[in-house]
């Protein structure tokens, strides 16, 4: 990217502008898990919120097959928008197996994985805020180290989760239902640093 153009901005902040978006369906979801109250009602919330994205996602990806000149290749384009997509995604469906698995309580190391997965999101809109300036900033490459750092400890709070279920856990019902949970979680994490990878790739193809 040589010296980006004004209508060339227009994907950087259509990035920013749905990752303000993800930024509040993050937080929705750290509350449902951390307020677990009222699921049903918050969890059909994220549904709301996920069909909000749903409109932004179209919006760009209308955008982009408009546009003749963008601030780098189009398929990089293309791939960052569908990962922003695939996060909401993700907690939507966690949030609404809640509800379909009729869960009375969370376990601790969910609320804890959602933890890792909400500060992950708050990382990557720092990241995206940046993304603009990145030949005059390493700020974008920082954002990318501290959302694989949050990352590998998500898999690490998983791999124990996981133990700790078939080690303590004796309904097998139970194991079912809390390991699609849990997968569902780390799924979170994994998008969330796919999403920081390829902006990594795009900063240094153009660096």
């Amino acid at each position: 990217m040589i010296g980006v153009k004004k209508k060339e901005n227009i994907f950087f902040d259509l990035f920013c502008e749905q990752m303000k978006k993800i930024v509040d369906v993050g937080e929705t979801f750290y509350d449902l898990t951390h307020n677990y109250v009222d699921v049903e009602e918050k969890a059909h919330t994220l549904v709301w919120m996920e069909a909000d994205c749903d409109k932004e996602t179209h919006k760009m990806m209308g955008i982009l097959n408009g546009t003749l000149i963008t601030p780098f290749d189009r398929e990089d384009i293309y791939a960052i928008i569908k990962q922003l997509d695939r996060i909401v995604d993700v907690l939507e469906k966690t949030a609404n197996y809640f509800v379909i698995f009729d869960i009375k309580e969370l376990r601790a190391p969910a609320c804890r994985m959602s933890e890792s997965i909400c500060q992950c999101i708050r990382e990557l809109d720092i990241m995206f805020q940046n993304l603009k300036d990145f030949k005059k900033t390493d700020r974008v490459l920082k954002q990318v180290i501290e959302v694989n750092r949050l990352e590998n400890e998500g898999d690490s709070l998983y791999r124990q989760a996981i133990r700790e279920l078939f080690r303590e856990e004796k309904d097998p019902i139970e194991i079912i239902k809390w390991q699609e949970i849990y997968d569902r979680l780390e799924k979170a994490l994994d998008t969330c640093e796919s999403i920081a990878d390829a902006v990594e790739g795009v900063v240094m193809k153009y660096a």
